[in-house]
């Protein structure tokens, strides 16, 4: 597939995007050597070839889920402007 320079004007007017007629004609290029890449992509025969999540077979390290952190709740609720039953008031926001 190959753009022309009107196509590639219309994709630059829909992506709200200034080219000069020298940076069409280089806009062009690129784009054409993009669609052979992925023509060339298209053409290898993938058949038996089965689809992978991720390239490369790593297990995930996982850890433990221990809670780290002390409890500081009630500090916090003493800087806090305004708490009831131990949650924070705020004003309200919506009508």
């Amino acid at each position: 597939m190959s753009l022309s320079n009107e196509q590639v004007g219309h994709i630059a007017r829909l992506a709200r995007i200034a080219l000069s007629d020298a940076e069409v004609d280089a806009t062009r290029a690129k784009l054409n050597g993009i669609f052979d890449l992925i023509e060339q992509m298209q053409a290898v025969d993938t058949t038996g070839v089965e689809p992978m999540s991720h390239p490369q077979e790593l297990a995930t390290r996982l850890r433990e889920d221990v809670v780290t952190e002390t409890n500081r709740r009630e500090a916090f609720q003493k800087v806090a402007p305004q708490t009831e039953a131990g949650l924070y008031l705020v004003p309200k926001v919506i009508e």
